[in-house]
């Protein structure tokens, strides 16, 4: 039987379509290897949002290239490819750079996959490139999405029409498009059915999603959220990532009216300064973005949020930094992203005057991951002393432990027995650091009583 490797890199979504890729491979009879030296079949899943993206590719391909040279004096063949983002920026560069790659596709082609393998052997020396923006959808010609556990992901939405001057998803991600309700309802059902208990809706803007109903009626997330709502089985929902302009009112009362429902938004902001966010092209200013901050926590006084945060972005200002950090104050978000920003090919902000100093952007960086990771760290001490239900993933590093989250997405491990696993348990916070959690299960629970 062959195998196959695949690394991924960036985001959830990436995180799924590998998911869904290995789904297409055991399809053809393939299983997965435990290194890339034991595979017959290595694929990339790359990312393009951070600078020297590219870079980092060529060098791990360039040792994937050892790899294949040695088994090749073994006698063994080995397929190379990449897909996803880059492959969409920069398919000419992977033609010419790196000619030993078998074949590269598109974020939105990886589907045609098994026709790619099977006319490999029909082409000489040229990498076979799919980059097309097809007019179907992915999602029509995968398998059916295989449980990755008690917490899965479930793609609702992909592309982007935003078109942030930073950003590069719009390009290699194509334009907005939805799956229809009765699609996602069904492959939710089939993961409860298999032992989901916590779905989290992935899309590039997942709170844009216009997927049509039964009837051909166009319906947007709020509606959606009501339908899995319904399904029995289902414990956990969660949603990502979201654009702050397209919060709308019923979205809101979501969190109001959804026990199932999470209360831990990711919201990305990205900039405090109204400056900033303009030339950015983002949609909303930050007065608006706290005030839809503030209609979700009257929905729900328990939610806390996380966010996205680019520092050193051209022309910002030390008072523009300024205006970050005292949005940072204002909200206290409980978990963030921060990035310095990076450069990218192709994107309006790439050609922009004054570029920041390196040097500015790393100092800025640490002042404002100083500031989130104190938020951070106060929310998880605040923790301690609280009981919790956490769903129990993994096991943990030591003999004897589970790991598992919080409803906040806090990194939670404990001691307990393996037949926690995969199952919802209340846990007393025993103690936090900024990363985690530690708790104690009472006797009772250990037992499988009073569960959730």
């Amino acid at each position: 039987m062959k195998q196959y490797y695949i690394k991924t890199f960036g985001c959830q979504m990436n995180v799924y379509d590998s998911h869904r890729i290995a789904g297409i491979l055991n399809d053809l009879g393939m299983r997965e290897a435990a290194s890339a030296k034991q595979a017959d079949l290595i694929v990339f899943n790359t990312c393009h949002i951070r600078e020297k993206a590219t870079e980092k590719l060529f060098s791990d391909l360039g040792r994937i290239c050892e790899i294949k040279q040695e088994r090749a004096l073994a006698g063994k063949d080995t397929v190379i490819g990449v897909v996803g983002c880059v492959v969409q920026a920069e398919d000419e560069q992977i033609a010419q750079r790196a000619r030993f790659v078998d074949f590269a596709l598109g974020p939105l082609t990886y589907h045609r996959l098994p026709e790619i393998l099977k006319n490999l052997d029909r082409r000489h020396s040229r990498t076979i490139i799919d980059t097309e923006f097809p007019a179907e959808s992915k999602f029509d010609f995968l398998p059916a999405n295989q449980s990755s556990g008690a917490c899965s992901f479930l793609a609702i939405q992909e592309g982007c029409n935003n078109f942030c001057t930073y950003c590069v998803v719009p390009y290699t991600r194509g334009i907005e498009t939805s799956r229809p309700v009765g699609e996602v309802l069904s492959e939710a059902r089939k993961l409860v059915a298999e032992g989901t208990l916590e779905i989290n809706l992935l899309g590039q803007n997942v709170n844009s999603y216009h997927g049509e109903d039964e009837n051909g009626t166009e319906r947007d997330l709020a509606y959606l959220l009501h339908r899995l709502n319904e399904i029995d089985g289902l414990e956990r929902i969660r949603y990502t990532t979201s654009y702050p302009a397209d919060v709308t009112n019923d979205l809101i009362d979501c969190h109001r009216s959804i026990k199932k429902l999470m209360p831990y938004l990711h919201l990305p902001v990205q900039s405090g300064s109204d400056t900033i966010l303009k030339a950015m092209n983002r949609r909303h200013t930050a007065a608006q973005y706290l005030d839809i901050i503030a209609r979700l926590k009257e929905a729900n006084p328990l939610l806390g949020f996380s966010s996205d945060f680019i520092v050193g972005f051209p022309g910002e200002t030390d008072r523009d930094f300024e205006a970050t950090l005292n949005l940072v104050d204002k909200v206290k978000f409980i978990q963030a992203f921060s990035f310095k920003y990076s450069r990218r090919p192709g994107t309006p902000a790439a050609e922009m005057p004054c570029q920041i100093e390196e040097k500015v952007k790393k100092e800025r960086l640490q002042i404002l991951q100083d500031k989130l990771f104190s938020y951070q760290l106060k929310f998880n001490r605040d923790s301690i002393g609280k009981t919790m239900p956490v769903l129990f993933e993994n096991r943990g590093r030591h003999p004897g432990q589970l790991t598992g989250r919080t409803p906040y997405m806090q990194n939670l491990y404990a001691k307990a027995d393996k037949s926690l696993l995969n199952k919802i348990i209340r846990v007393r916070i025993k103690d936090a650091t900024m990363n985690a959690l530690s708790g104690e299960i009472t006797e009772e629970q250990q037992h499988g009583r009073n569960f959730i």
